[in-house]
């Protein structure tokens, strides 16, 4: 087997940007990354992820590829769902209770943290604008997200991705209501959409 030729294609393959597991699940030992990297083919840009010179780097695909535990939830969410037209000013993210994520916020991330039986909740995948696949809470996971953590958020914001979402075609009032009630704020919910509606 031509490691280097099975690398490069896989490399192609994934538009530029390989994780280390990804060359090893292919059968590719790891020194060939750092064969390409010394042939300045590729670039270390985090612990175990890799990047082409001529290709883009994903930072939503490269931040959860290092932390697999973090999704991307609150204001980072709404976003990717366009419930908001406002650039997140840092990426959001929750993990589990008792998941250390200094690193995370040391990087500038915004962490929250939840209950683990509340941790899966609504986990979705969506594409980055690079083609790759990423974990995010759904719509309604993510709307009952910043409706229990209003106090701390734009109100404007808030309304604005409430009415967005009772506008889409694809919303789900009776799962929102159910995920509401396992987080403790169905009342405030049901008063949102009620009033917003």
């Amino acid at each position: 087997m031509d490691y280097q030729k099975t690398l490069e294609r896989l490399i192609e393959d994934k538009n530029g940007l390989i994780l280390t597991k990804e060359a090893v699940a292919a059968g590719v030992p790891r020194q060939y990354l750092n064969i390409l990297v010394r042939e300045n083919k590729l670039e270390r840009i985090a612990h175990g992820v890799y990047l082409a010179p001529d290709a883009f780097d994903d930072e939503l695909y490269r931040l959860q590829a290092k932390n697999q535990r973090a999704i991307f939830s609150h204001e980072t969410a709404l976003y990717l769902h366009d419930l908001t037209d406002r650039d997140p000013l840092e990426w959001s993210v929750t993990v589990p209770y008792g998941y250390n994520a200094t690193h995370l916020r040391d990087e500038g991330v915004k962490v929250y943290t939840v209950k683990k039986d509340l941790y899966q909740l609504g986990v979705t995948e969506l594409e980055t604008i690079y083609g790759r696949h990423i974990k995010v809470y759904n719509k309604e996971r993510t709307i009952c997200d910043v409706i229990r953590n209003r106090n701390k958020m734009d109100i404007a914001i808030l309304n604005e991705a409430i009415r967005r979402y009772l506008a889409t075609k694809d919303k789900n009032i009776p799962l929102l209501l159910r995920y509401a009630e396992k987080l403790g704020i169905l009342n405030t919910t049901r008063n949102y959409v009620e009033i917003l509606l």
